[in-house]
């Protein structure tokens, strides 16, 4: 991942998650967005949020190990790489974080998602 971080900006992981949120699944936009708002908090060292940028630079990749557009598996080894990252800050994830990660996944799939897969990594 040490190549993934000039891949991200905000810009670009906001389009990702439009264009492919439904595809990649409740799990892959839940991970994406609890670093996405971990990366928010002023109090996160920078070698964390280096972990987190290089995780987002992965996910916003269009050509990554496994292409996105692969039916099935597109997303497997972003949700790996978010994973991983998602392991690496789990300290700074907080009711917080994780209420306005939630509140955005309702907003675009509903009431009926189940973060308790995530959730339960914590």
């Amino acid at each position: 991942m040490s190549n993934t971080e000039k891949h991200y900006s905000e810009d670009k992981f906001w389009d990702k998650l439009k264009k492919f949120g439904v595809k990649a699944g409740h799990s892959v936009v839940y991970t994406a967005l609890l670093l996405y708002f971990v990366l928010q908090k002023p109090d996160v060292p920078k070698k964390a949020k280096m972990v987190i940028i290089g995780a987002l630079g992965y996910f916003i990749l269009p050509t990554d190990f496994i292409p996105d557009i692969a039916i099935g598996i597109g997303f497997t080894d972003d949700l790996g790489a978010l994973g991983v990252a998602l392991l690496q800050v789990a300290m700074y994830i907080d009711e917080d974080v994780k209420a306005k990660a939630k509140a955005k996944l309702t907003d675009w799939f509903g009431e009926d998602v189940d973060t308790s897969e995530v959730d339960g990594k914590l």
